[in-house]
């Protein structure tokens, strides 16, 4: 995707399935990348993959639902490299597995989701928007899911939690509107990760991976973008698009 190259992305939750997918998809369009996830180790390992691409990388592990790793992560990121162009809110827990019913939820457990998919995600944008705001430029992205915009018995807390971030999403595009910055949710769909794996332990149906579903993240990253703001796209219908386009 033209655009890209010397961007600074920063992702959550890049250890793994979509966040990982991500890093490197950025990387090749020649962004550098700011990454965080709770796992250090497989955090690392991503870092140490990428620098072998040649990619300039950093990456701090730490829960994004708490102010203090919050201020560590972006501040860090703003010191080595000056700005953020893009933010990509990934990081998300699915909470007990299997999900219980509304009606068995542990609280505790349902705070935590919660805390996690829809709080941290405010707390990330807070602190990067007003870069964003100074320097008249900014892509944020969430990722939601089609239970976040439909309700599913047995999704629990997930699904509400998604039903937060994309109100969120469209509360932020209209604070933002006409400054240059822009917030806009994808939803993925279903993919082949250890999540859905554990959400759907008995799934007898193909997959689509998560490598094939990062254009319409580069896409709402890039200029060709600069006039998209509170929109929710499918990635999936998006790489289809570009299927047919071919």
């Amino acid at each position: 995707m033209s655009g890209l190259n010397g961007k600074v992305v920063m992702i959550t939750g890049a250890s793994k399935g979509l966040g990982r997918a991500l890093s490197f998809a950025f990387a090749k369009a020649g962004a550098k990348l700011a990454l965080s996830a709770r796992g250090e180790t497989a955090l690392m390992n991503v870092k140490r993959d990428l620098e072998a691409l040649r990619t300039e990388v950093l990456a701090a592990a730490g829960d994004m639902s708490v102010s203090r790793d919050v201020e560590r992560f972006v501040a860090a990121a703003e010191d080595a490299y000056g700005k953020i162009d893009v933010l990509i809110n990934n990081a998300s827990i699915l909470g007990p597995s299997p999900m219980p019913l509304l009606l068995d939820y542990p609280e505790a457990d349902f705070a935590e989701v919660l805390r996690v998919n829809a709080v941290g995600p405010f707390l990330v944008t807070r602190r990067v928007i007003p870069n964003m705001l100074l320097h008249g430029y900014g892509s944020i992205i969430n990722v939601t899911s089609e239970a976040g915009n439909v309700g599913f018995a047995g999704w629990g807390a997930y699904g509400i939690s998604k039903f937060a971030l994309e109100g969120l999403t469209e509360t932020w595009a209209d604070e933002v509107g006409e400054t240059g910055v822009r917030v806009n949710m994808i939803d993925p769909g279903e993919m082949d990760t250890e999540m859905h794996a554990l959400a759907v332990p008995d799934c007898d149906y193909e997959l689509a991976k998560p490598h094939e579903l990062t254009d319409v993240f580069l896409y709402l990253a890039s200029d060709q973008a600069k006039e998209v703001n509170g929109q929710r796209l499918s990635a999936q219908k998006f790489a289809q698009e570009i299927r047919e386009q071919a």
